[in-house]
């Protein structure tokens, strides 16, 4: 009696497996994906800095106003929405606390009292903590 043919022995070609150029393939494809991915990952990160600096540049903004509408005069430092600067009347903060005070690198926030055509510029160096420079490195400003 014959066997039923899915009892059949495998020839030896079926057996075979594959080749150490079909598995080099498939890893270098698998690499590559996962670089692609922890790329947006990795880069999202960044990305998310920006906006929460753009955010606390807002934030930072209206505290400074909220300074300004309770003692009359606009800070003659960023320390000033934290601590009461001597002299000064009407001041009922704190308006900020000292982190507040920072960006999402942790690099201060400048602030200049005038500012270059408003009441004051507000800004941030961006990632590399340096003037200038492009993507996140670039600086950020309240417009």
């Amino acid at each position: 009696m014959s066997r039923p043919r899915s009892l059949r022995p495998l020839s030896h070609a079926a057996q075979r497996g594959f080749s150490l150029i079909e598995i080099i393939v498939v890893v270098v494809l698998i690499g590559g994906i996962v670089a692609f991915a922890a790329s947006r990952i990795l880069g999202g990160g960044d990305r998310a800095k920006v906006k929460l600096t753009q955010a606390q540049l807002q934030t930072l903004a209206e505290k400074i106003e909220q300074y300004k509408l309770d003692t009359g005069r606009l800070p003659p430092t960023l320390d000033a929405l934290v601590t009461a600067p001597p002299g000064v009347s009407g001041w009922l903060g704190p308006y900020a606390k000292p982190a507040d005070l920072n960006d999402a690198w942790m690099h201060p926030f400048h602030y200049k009292v005038p500012g270059d055509g408003r009441p004051f510029d507000l800004s941030s160096d961006g990632a590399d903590g340096q003037p200038g420079g492009d993507s996140v490195n670039a600086d950020l400003h309240y417009e």
